[in-house]
């Protein structure tokens, strides 16, 4: 009765959990992201939020922008650099609106390809990780993202397996 039961847990564990098992990898993927599109970790994190906000007002932006590190200028500086658009220009009672960019849309999605299991590139035109002269901190990224890389084509092989 109790080896069933464990049997049972066991079997859960194996087929539920694990398949819930995105964010191994996330310091990797949040450094990779980081470093290719030169973003601080709290402009990842609002654009994340925004990402599910169909539009939104600059209140709503400062809203989640207070439990982040102070940074004034974030939302002029996302808003120059092509991260967000807006979507609405202010007119009489209608307060300004905003969108997250395609850009902005382009790299979350990319976020959640990687924690879904897409390779990261180790090229050097794709990822600037890979480049010539680069810190002894990238360098030890770098072998992570090779070792997460064959990770993620073993799993693959095995779910083909089965």
């Amino acid at each position: 009765m109790i080896d069933n039961f464990v049997a049972n847990v066991i079997k859960f564990m194996e087929t539920k959990i694990k398949k819930n098992d995105y964010l191994k990898y996330w310091r990797v993927i949040r450094y990779f992201v980081k470093a290719k599109y030169g973003l601080s970790t709290a402009d990842l994190e609002v654009l994340l939020f925004l990402y599910s906000e169909k539009y939104f007002g600059k209140d709503s932006f400062e809203e989640f922008n207070r439990l982040l590190s102070w940074d004034e200028k974030r939302f002029d500086r996302l808003l120059r650099d092509g991260w967000i658009d807006v979507f609405r220009k202010r007119s009489g009672k209608y307060k300004t609106l905003y969108q997250l960019s395609y850009k902005g849309q382009r790299m979350v999605y990319s976020v959640y390809e990687k924690l879904n299991g897409e390779e990261i590139s180790v090229s050097r035109t794709k990822n600037p990780l890979f480049a010539k002269k680069i810190s002894f901190t990238d360098k030890i990224y770098c072998e992570m993202i090779k070792k997460m890389n064959e990770f993620i084509r073993q799993q693959r092989r095995r779910d083909a397996e089965e």
